[in-house]
């Protein structure tokens, strides 16, 4: 039985919020949906672009947390893998059928390590980032217990102020023990700046780029000086892939918000001073809601609140109208403000989210919508794998 059949079986309402046929008026809510034609869209002009300009692209699963959305990366968008940032959703990835997972993040808990090192026996190239010379000993021995290969990328703290480390002695002294190191294989450096992904500024964001690749090109180069080849050289993210794809030092993208696009990223603005989500990139994902009350004369009251979205990021805006806009929210209550009274019980918004990345984390499915009917559901196959 195919997992389209299984789902056939279900019940709506009760194991899952639709069901393909359907119309998009149909859908359970609160729920996610995706606008598979924005999705398709969004997935096949990054790999476009990543192929035109020589890179390697390695979408970032913790984004989607999504077995089929990965695996519709490597189809439409040539991807040559994922990056996970706890071993569990690496986990469910690997068991999935994806060859080739980074665990972009270090991993140091005793029995997180054995099951990292496990990874390989699926099927999984298996990459794991460092930034102390501890680790290394802890990786190995996890990989000679379990009698497999872990391969190291050596993360380079390049703004970020998180993990990695600071200079290209210290990249250059893990690296050598690594290559001394059973049962581990250095493959490269991990250089992901973080901090600048959501600034506004197209210039701003270069600005902080430019001292990032200065960093990368520093270590590539000491590496160099040592006798050390240095595979892959990873990063880059929605917000700057575009400077890291022509640096000269990079050869792998990290991006994944961009197959999504939330409200948080789209407001960044692009070289010309375009929103991206109005120029680069479309609206993929929404959290489809309905109005359940309408007491107020100039307020509607809708059916996803803070259990239904993250707003650490801001509060989610409604795709397509201006007549309307999402006011504020409580556990289980979302307040529109509507002051020409338009909205309907019943009716429904699709909601973009302010973060796309957690706001998945709390839902079971997506609902695959094209011309306003469903087409498929996928399950959120990495929901709550945060350890």
């Amino acid at each position: 039985m195919n997992a389209q059949t299984q789902i056939a079986n279900l019940e709506v309402g009760f194991d899952v919020p639709a069901l393909p046929g359907m119309d998009e008026s149909e859908i359970q809510t609160p729920c996610l949906v995706l606008d598979l034609d924005a999705l398709e869209y969004n997935i096949k002009k990054m790999g476009d672009y990543a192929k035109a300009h020589g890179m390697r692209h390695r979408v970032h699963g913790k984004m989607h947390k999504s077995v089929d959305v990965a695996k519709l990366q490597e189809a439409l968008g040539d991807a040559v893998g994922v990056c996970c940032q706890k071993v569990s959703e690496a986990e469910v990835f690997a068991r999935g059928g994806i060859k080739d997972v980074l665990v972009s993040n270090q991993v140091r808990d005793p029995r997180k390590l054995d099951r990292l090192a496990r990874l390989p026996k699926l099927g999984a190239r298996t990459i794991v980032c460092v930034d102390d010379l501890d680790n290394v000993a802890e990786l190995s021995a996890a990989a000679q217990r379990q009698g497999t290969q872990l391969e190291c990328l050596i993360e380079i703290d390049c703004g970020a102020g998180r993990c990695g480390v600071n200079s290209a002695q210290d990249v250059v002294e893990i690296a050598m023990a690594i290559q001394a190191a059973e049962n581990l294989t250095f493959t490269g450096i991990q250089a992901y700046q973080g901090a600048m992904q959501h600034m506004d500024s197209y210039q701003d964001r270069k600005a902080k780029l430019e001292i990032a690749i200065a960093q990368v090109k520093e270590a590539v180069e000491a590496l160099k000086v040592a006798g050390i080849s240095c595979e892959l050289v990873s990063g880059g993210g929605t917000g700057s892939y575009y400077f890291e794809s022509t640096s000269g030092v990079y050869n792998e993208l990290q991006c994944g918000s961009y197959a999504f696009m939330d409200a948080d990223y789209g407001r960044i603005l692009d070289e010309n001073g375009t929103r991206i989500d109005q120029g680069e990139w479309k609206n993929a994902l929404f959290i489809l809601t309905s109005v359940m009350s309408h007491t107020k004369v100039d307020k509607a009251i809708v059916d996803a609140g803070l259990k239904a979205q993250s707003v650490d990021s801001g509060l989610p805006t409604i795709f397509g109208r201006d007549d309307v806009s999402y006011l504020k929210c409580s556990d289980e209550h979302g307040v529109v403000g509507d002051p020409d009274g338009v909205l309907k019980i019943n009716d429904k918004l699709r909601l973009v989210p302010g973060h796309c990345d957690p706001t998945c984390n709390v839902h079971d499915w997506y609902v695959g919508v094209r011309n306003g009917k469903v087409e498929t559901l996928w399950p959120v196959s990495a929901r709550g794998k945060a350890y």
